[in-house]
């Protein structure tokens, strides 16, 4: 059994004789979930429990960076944590999806241009890298880091580094998994590759619960000089996964179907050297012993004389979005991210804040504060967060991408309009059980489709930064909910002028959440039974014909398909 399972154009019959993928597919029905399945998706999801991991275990940690960084000394313990100056945990919130940005559009962009394998593990060293220098902040007293307010800024700016690694890891994944899987299991494959954000989840809430009763002495005490162990080994644990899995993704062989995939670039390339072509198609007649060059699908699946050019690959971006329908489903993949990312962020990044706006994180001491605050996490992700992931992929395939996601914009809306009207009228148990149906549906809903949807509408010649673009405007939204949630939500007007309290930060998310909707219903395509890059060999098939017809010299000679 390979490592790795490969589904390309075309396959052959025992004859030799080419036939489709779906003739391929109907002979040889793909199994539910094969062991090959399972190690594709041990190696392409660690970055997504990293991802969700890192943002529940932020959620936790800030509480135990506020009683550590800014308790005054000799100060009796308050409870809830003191408060982190808002700009500054915002920003140290956001950090992770600064980096992300970065990395989604970076490693996209490489990916597509220089090849699955040339990139795929470097982003893993990033992370790596990240996580070693966050849990390696100088302790008290050392020189340049003596206030919490430098100590903080030291998180950022290597929380930003994660961010890096972390963001690399949505385009790359997505397009190996895209590219390995058949038409019939891919969604389903795709979300569970995407369910790993809810084993880190959970994951971030049981390990937090594990090691608060190890410093129940010294957050009791208000020893909070000792307590710096608790967060470190946190953010520090992430790392076995990571050294686990960074050899098989070095080692990870090219994607057969993106090989063939990035010669579609050639044709879309008005330029080509017509002898190039001709050196190819000898040499498929040579290989068959027939002239084969009638055959599109053969010459483009089988010929590999010459590799498509850097700068035609980098033009193929460009080329391929100039048209109409591309452009829009790249803006309506792009934007319904944005708008779930607001809304999801600014839920996951505060979780802690609004259990503590509803009653239910609460103690008489710091200890109490922060176990109860961990586990109503633990109970958001159980009960919530972790079974969304697999409603999905049980539904994906029967329901389709498009219905799930517009049903889980609706829903999440109709929460947050009660959540926001009902702030004063609802008791802590209604608003908890709001929440974890806000969490359910953002699951079984857009925070899953809008990662699946980029990974199969593009073909796998522009995937990457296809996919990179729409996950970075979709972190945009996150910055932007990171780094202003805490100040919005305040209800000191005068304190803090422009705030709205948090019941008009959870009406932005209503809106926000409608407007998914209506984006998702008018400019995202449904994908299911769907081969982009089929469909991409087809519309570039009909552009040669079409320029070959006309004679306009912008045109390529038929024989030039076969690069």
């Amino acid at each position: 059994m390979p490592m790795w399972e490969e589904h390309a154009y075309t396959r052959k019959d025992e004859n030799g004789n080419i036939m489709t993928l779906e003739e391929y597919e109907a002979l040889n029905p793909p199994k539910a979930f094969s062991w090959a399945d399972f190690k594709l998706y041990m190696i392409c999801g660690i970055g997504f429990m990293l991802d969700s991991y890192d943002l529940f275990i932020v959620n936790l940690a800030s509480p135990l960076w506020a009683y550590e960084f800014f308790t005054p000394a000799g100060k009796k313990p308050t409870v809830p944590a003191p408060t982190i100056p808002f700009l500054l945990r915002g920003a140290v919130n956001a950090a992770a999806n600064i980096g992300n940005v970065i990395g989604q559009i970076s490693f996209g962009f490489m990916g597509d241009l220089f090849g699955r394998k040339f990139v795929y593990g470097k982003e893993l060293i990033i992370a790596i890298v990240g996580i070693i220098m966050i849990i390696s902040l100088p302790v008290n007293g050392s020189k340049g880091l003596k206030t919490g307010v430098q100590k903080m800024w030291w998180l950022f700016g290597f929380r930003m580094l994660l961010g890096i690694g972390i963001g690399g890891d949505y385009p790359m994944s997505a397009a190996i998994v895209a590219e390995r899987s058949t038409i019939a299991n891919r969604g389903r494959m795709l979300g569970w590759i995407f369910s790993n954000q809810g084993w880190g989840t959970l994951t971030a809430s049981i390990v937090t619960c594990i090691l608060l009763p190890i410093w129940k002495h010294s957050l009791t005490a208000g020893k909070f000089s000792s307590i710096d162990g608790i967060w470190r080994t946190q953010i520090g644990l992430a790392l076995i996964p990571c050294f686990a899995l960074l050899y098989f993704r070095l080692t990870m062989p090219e994607s057969k179907k993106f090989t063939q995939s990035v010669e579609l670039s050639n044709v879309a390339n008005a330029s080509l050297n017509t002898s190039t072509a001709s050196i190819n198609e000898k040499a498929l007649k040579t290989h068959t012993g027939e002239d084969i060059s009638h055959d599109r699908r053969i010459s483009i699946v089988e010929a590999h004389a010459v590799a498509p050019p850097k700068n035609v690959q980098m033009k193929a971006f460009i080329e391929y979005f100039s048209h109409p329908r591309h452009a829009l489903t790249l803006f309506g993949c792009a934007f319904s991210w944005f708008l779930v990312d607001v809304a999801f962020y600014g839920i996951n990044l505060n979780q802690s804040i609004i259990l503590a706006d509803i009653g239910y994180a609460t103690g008489k001491t710091p200890y109490q504060y922060l176990l109860h605050n961990a586990e109503g996490n633990l109970i958001i992700a159980v009960a919530g967060y972790v079974p969304g992931y697999f409603l999905t992929i049980a539904f994906i395939e029967l329901l389709g991408r498009k219905w799930i996601q517009i049903q889980g914009f609706l829903v999440t809306a109709l929460m947050f309009a009660i959540l926001a009207g009902g702030n004063t009228h609802i008791g802590s148990g209604g608003r908890f059980a709001c929440i974890i149906i806000t969490q359910l549906f953002f699951n079984f809903g857009p925070n899953a489709t809008t990662f699946i949807i980029p990974g199969e509408v593009f073909p796998s010649r522009v995937r990457g930064l296809a996919h990179g673009f729409c996950a970075a405007i979709g972190k945009l939204g996150a910055i932007l909910s990171g780094i202003g949630f805490n100040y919005w939500s305040q209800t000191d007007h005068k304190k803090y002028p422009g705030s709205i309290g948090l019941p008009g930060v959870l009406w932005i998310f209503f809106a926000m959440e409608l407007l998914g909707a209506v984006v998702t219903y008018f400019c995202v395509p449904e994908t299911r039974g769907i081969d982009s890059d089929a469909i991409d060999y087809e519309e570039c098939q009909a552009r040669v014909h079409h320029g070959h017809h006309n004679g306009n010299g912008n045109g390529v000679h038929e024989a030039e398909v076969t690069q």
